[in-house]
């Protein structure tokens, strides 16, 4: 079963745009907007396991210029 998750991102100001940009083309990302709220950007990501996807957040996503702060969000089916 694949795993996934919404990642939460808050950016420098005037960064959302940029961010979402440079997020949208990684592998394991199938969407990422940038949107208005206490959230700049909402990403859903998916992998192969949660170890996979959380290396996914800690080595890519989250070393993106512009980000101050993530919040992940495993889609979990009860």
């Amino acid at each position: 079963m694949t795993a996934q998750a919404f990642i939460l991102i808050q950016t420098d100001n005037g960064k959302a745009g940029e961010v979402a940009s440079a997020i949208r083309d990684m592998k394991g990302i199938t969407l990422a907007e940038d949107v208005t709220g206490p959230y700049d950007v909402i990403v859903r990501a998916e992998a192969d396991d949660v170890d996979e996807l959380g290396k996914l957040v800690v080595a890519n996503v989250q070393s993106i210029p512009g980000i101050t702060r993530t919040l992940t969000c495993p889609v979990v089916h009860i």
